[in-house]
């Protein structure tokens, strides 16, 4: 490779001015995956080192997610030691699980003692229990408490994505002890933002900022500038929760503290963002009746995934086709019926289908409630009778126009406005009742709506058919 050019900027550091491993998309560019894949294939840790090892954890995260599954784990072998195990908490489970699976535990002991306990409870929770344990044996006691501690709050809470190191005082402290132990103790975070000031049995009493503390005189009690902590995070809250806590009050970190108000952790921005996307990439998957799960999951992975609502949603079709079995004879009689029939059962099926989505998201956000309720119903059900009469007004023309009778469009655009209606009431108030009785709307709405606007729209159209013409 020649000292100058591309292969020159591909070296660099990303964090070096000019350096980048993305194409203008976004994605990994291809010729560094080729040079990457290169590298692999030939053995050069050298290169490796140089353009992989230094890469910040995210990038090293997106490398292993674009690289062939093949050299996944032929880069993180030849890595070896420098291999930052971070990476593994950018890349999706499957992909995290395949790597671990491989490393040996004496390996993934050594890593995960350089790692915040955030990012270790996140790597260790997806191992067997008996690899687990082996690897919290070999780290120091006071850091295996810790994470068994964490790993022993609910998959999910904010107990699991809490980071164990931070820093806490008495109130009784000056400002100036704060700084000097600070500056001396080696064992703190990497990064923090605030202080947090406590009894002699660990119990939360407030919270100091550090731009607070840095502005106040070395003599100055930390009782006397500490503020209530307002919003301390239960362990046991859910994730999504916390994070609906830190978007409410505009929060950089928050303290985690056990049943009996005792600090135990503190949960920061970066893992709410993450906490965000991930809740937000569950909510879209059930919607869709896939699960957890994953791009890089196998076929029989993604089947098995997909199957149980596929076979749900074969018996709804079935009932929807019963439904069109009562006015076999109609169809008979008048074609016409079934080449219009989908056309109602589609639009309402797309109307219950946006009415649905807004819903979900605004129960999981919790922007609808009980108080809200009535008038957000009202809203969707206008909404309905609204879209109902533009698009009967429009299909009915279509329809009359498109088979020189203009009494079917007329019964057409009637069944338009009933099954909207049905359908603008069915995407909010299904939504509702499952998340009234403690199932996740997100994951079983979808169903219970296409079911709702099929049946309504294919009896009212063809019932209303057989009533207007006598058939």
């Amino acid at each position: 490779m020649t000292e100058t050019g591309e292969d020159d900027r591909i070296r660099r550091r990303p964090d070096d001015e000019g350096a980048d491993i993305y194409d203008e998309d976004g994605n990994v560019r291809s010729d560094f995956l080729a040079l990457v894949g290169a590298a692999i294939a030939d053995r050069d840790t050298i290169f490796l080192r140089q353009n992989v090892a230094r890469l910040h954890e995210s990038e090293i995260g997106d490398l292993l997610e674009s690289i062939q599954p093949d050299q996944r784990l032929a880069l993180v072998r030849l890595l070896g030691d420098d291999f930052d195990m971070t990476a593994l908490t950018e890349v999706d489970e499957a992909i995290r699980r395949e790597i671990v699976d491989q490393i040996p535990n004496e390996q993934i002991a050594a890593a995960i003692g350089d790692l915040d306990s955030d990012d270790a409870v996140y790597i260790l929770e997806d191992l067997d229990k008996e690899d687990r344990e082996e690897i919290l044996a070999q780290l120091p006691f006071t850091e295996r408490v810790r994470l068994r501690r964490a790993l022993d709050y609910p998959e999910s809470s904010a107990g699991r994505r809490m980071q164990t190191e931070f820093v806490a005082v008495p109130p009784f402290w000056t400002v100036g002890q704060t700084i000097d132990y600070m500056r001396e103790e080696e064992d703190l975070p990497y990064s923090f933002t605030q202080i947090f000031v406590i009894d002699p049995t660990f119990k939360l009493l407030g919270a100091v900022d550090l731009d607070k503390l840095l502005r106040t005189k070395r003599q100055t009690k930390i009782e006397a500038i500490m503020r209530e902590t307002t919003h301390p995070i239960p362990a046991e809250m859910d994730q999504e929760e916390a994070a609906q806590l830190f978007e409410q009050y505009d929060l950089l970190s928050a303290a985690v503290v056990d049943e009996n108000d005792r600090l135990v952790g503190v949960l920061t921005i970066d893992d709410v963002v993450d906490v965000i996307h991930e809740e937000a990439d569950e909510d879209i998957k059930r919607l869709g009746g896939v699960g957890d799960e994953e791009l890089s999951d196998n076929v029989i992975s993604t089947v098995r995934s997909r199957f149980l609502w596929l076979v749900i949603n074969l018996g709804t079709a079935m009932l929807s086709a019963s439904v069109i079995g009562l006015f076999d004879a109609s169809i008979e009689k008048m074609i016409a019926l079934a080449v219009l029939m989908p056309i109602v059962a589609s639009m309402g099926g797309n109307a219950g289908t946006q009415t649905m989505t807004v819903t979900v998201r605004a129960l999981a956000t919790r922007d609808l409630d009980i108080y809200n309720a009535g008038r957000i119903i009202r809203r969707e059900a206008g909404v309905g009778i609204m879209n109902g009469i533009v698009f009967a007004s429009i299909m009915g023309t279509i329809a009359g126009a498109w088979f020189h009778d203009y009494q079917l469009g007329m019964v057409i655009g009637a069944a338009m406005i009933i099954n909207l209606m049905a359908a603008a009431l069915a995407g909010i108030l299904w939504p509702l009742l499952l998340d009234k009785v403690g199932a996740d709307p997100a994951i079983a709405s979808s169903v219970f709506v296409t079911t709702v606007t099929d049946c309504t729209g294919f009896f009212a159209f063809l019932g209303i058919a057989t009533w207007w013409f006598g058939i």
